[in-house]
């Protein structure tokens, strides 16, 4: 991912050295249980540790050293071992004892979405905060509903953000589910066959460094594990654009009702000096869609040919990274955005008024059913109402009061009654509390 999308903290992660330590960790995981069972010398395994310990201390191998042995062996995994006999001597021989490379390769890449997942999820929680702050601020805050982008009927400004609150509940624990699922290792051998060790030894080494054994194996970990947490991914780039949008739509000219924040010193535009453009929101709107791709790249992924092919290494050298990366970086602008959205309480309330009474055409269609007029001749009634409301002919409740056949079913003040907001609204808290409780927010 290009450094303007790449937090330093998610950075560390996946960097090369970050990479090889972890792979450095699990052979000396192996090492470890090796040198309980004595096939590994006393004395070369207290001089092996000393020596891994320190170089992880000074953070890993130097990847150049990596990739100058790459160059010749063509094998990331031999060009790893063989820089690493460089720095800790003759004890090196113990060294992926028993081991094929995605032995390494699989187990470490597990531990390294796992710690990436851990960020995300540190980023989403903040990004729920964000919106309930503004759900809680805007509950009894009235606005013009839309559906196809046309007026609809009334509703409540926080329940926008209380929704994307719930929704970004289930991203957590869907993500959460991923990360569970992709906390598998395996040492397994070439064909999953467990031909140098038992299971049960395989599964200390893998407990000891946080992961759990897959239960069949082949020369990889089935990669339906990693198309999940992807996929999960992919969802929460949904969510993120979802929210984006609204923040779009709500920030034109037309309407107006929010904008995002806008710095001393900031331009909106190269040759309007007057534009204050919703870039961020554009930004992640752009940012989903690369989310999704890496989806259907981990989807194809899946099939490998017979025990293993390496079709998925270069996949996933690039979308383990850039997915976790990106995400990273598009929950903390979408966070920020939140922080500094300015809420137009005078524009939501005049959008609202300029929709008028006509968005409670449909309390009035109900009540004349309740009154025994059909469905279909209560909408017509309702309906030649607010047309002639549209079409600048008569004003809506005029038209509703002196209808003929609706006088005969409606009072006035029954009418009144059902063209009200606080008629319309008074559901929301049960709503809210019911969101708050069944979604665990608080």
């Amino acid at each position: 991912m290009i450094a303007r999308y790449t937090r330093p903290e998610m950075q560390k992660i996946w960097a090369e050295g970050a990479r090889y330590a972890e792979w450095l960790r699990v052979e000396l995981a192996v090492c470890e249980e090796l040198a309980k069972r004595r096939a590994i010398p006393r004395k070369d395994w207290l001089e092996l540790k000393k020596k891994c310990d320190a170089l992880l201390k000074r953070g890993g191998l130097d990847p150049a050293r990596v990739e100058f042995h790459e160059a010749v062996t063509r094998h990331d995994v031999i060009a790893f071992t063989t820089a690493l006999a460089e720095k800790v001597g003759p004890v090196a021989r113990h060294v992926h004892f028993g081991l094929t490379s995605s032995d390494v390769v699989d187990s470490a890449l597990s531990m390294q979405a796992c710690r990436a997942a851990d960020l995300l999820l540190a980023g989403i929680d903040s990004l729920i905060r964000e919106l309930l702050k503004l759900a809680r601020a805007h509950r009894k805050t009235a606005t013009i509903g839309r559906s196809h982008g046309i007026f609809a009927e009334p509703t409540s400004f926080g329940l926008k953000f209380l929704g994307q609150a719930v929704e970004w509940t289930r991203n957590r624990e869907r993500l959460e589910r991923a990360r569970e699922g992709l906390r598998y290792g395996k040492l397994s051998g070439a064909v999953g066959v467990n031909a140098h060790w038992d299971p049960a030894f395989e599964s200390r080494v893998l407990k000891s460094l946080g992961l759990k054994r897959e239960p069949v194996s082949t020369q990889v970990v089935p990669r339906d594990r990693h198309a999940e947490f992807m996929n999960a991914i992919a969802i929460c780039g949904g969510s993120l654009e979802r929210l984006a949008v609204e923040l779009r739509h709500l920030q034109r000219s037309e309407v107006g009702e929010v904008l995002e924040g806008f710095g001393q010193g900031q331009k909106g535009s190269s040759a309007m000096p007057h534009k204050r453009n919703p870039i961020s929101s554009e930004n992640l709107t752009g940012a989903a869609r690369l989310l999704r791709s890496y989806a259907q790249a981990a989807l194809e992924n899946i099939a490998l040919w017979h025990e293993r092919d390496i079709s998925h290494s270069s996949v996933e050298r690039v979308i383990f990274p850039d997915s976790t990366i990106l995400l990273d970086y598009a929950l903390h602008r979408m966070t920020r955005v939140l922080k500094g959205l300015e809420v137009r309480k005078a524009r939501i309330e005049a959008n609202l008024n300029a929709a008028g009474p006509t968005v409670f055409s449909g309390h009035l269609l109900l009540a004349l059913v309740e009154k025994g007029a059909t469905r279909e001749e209560a909408y017509a009634w309702v309906q030649r109402c607010a047309l002639a409301h549209l079409e600048g002919k008569k004003e809506f409740m005029r038209a509703i009061e002196s209808d003929a056949d609706i006088r005969k079913h409606l009072s006035p003040a029954e009418i009144r009654r059902r063209v009200s907001l606080k008629h319309q609204l008074r559901h929301v808290d049960a709503i809210f509390s019911a969101a708050m409780r069944e979604s665990g927010l608080r």
